[in-house]
């Protein structure tokens, strides 16, 4: 049984979502797409507590690397991209070209960008750290200020809490 959570941040409200297998997703309840829980979730918010306490602590500065387990849900090469972006360091950004040659497939840039859009897991799996090939600021699911405000964040340019 899945069990969802909402809480508020310095980038709007958030929902957050667990079962066995690990955190589910942290998805941006006030961006363009309106995100609902599915109706078999349960509203808990003790099994979400680490994920709490450890936004909590990112968004004060005080955490680089998250500690909770993951799960998120999509194709293999979703996954992948996705563990990929886990290794880009707090305070880094790659480009989405970069990402694909770190993956192994270097004319895949594309695809990679689709995958990072497709993250269900916003902030804890930092896809906010991609940017284009010229070092420009992509898209974002939480929108574009606030990828800007992660990356403030993470190099130390704005205190968020």
């Amino acid at each position: 049984m899945r069990a969802f959570t909402t809480i508020g941040s310095p980038v709007g409200r958030l929902l957050l979502s667990a079962d066995d297998a690990g955190l589910r997703t942290v998805w941006f309840l006030d961006g363009k797409h309106s995100i609902e829980p599915a109706p078999h979730w349960r509203q808990d918010r003790a099994p979400l507590r680490p994920a709490i306490e450890q936004l909590e602590a990112y968004f004060a500065g005080e955490l680089r690397d998250f500690q909770l387990p993951v799960a998120p849900e999509g194709t293999e090469f979703q996954r992948i991209v996705w563990r990929a972006l886990q290794d880009i360091k707090y305070g880094e950004t790659q480009s989405y070209g970069e990402l694909a040659g770190r993956i192994g497939n270097p004319k895949a840039s594309r695809a990679v960008g689709l995958a990072n859009g497709s993250n269900p897991i916003s902030i804890v799996i930092p896809c906010h750290r991609v940017i284009g090939a010229s070092g420009k600021l992509t898209g974002y699911g939480g929108g574009l200020e606030i990828k800007e405000k992660l990356l403030a964040l993470e190099q130390k340019q704005l205190v968020l809490l």
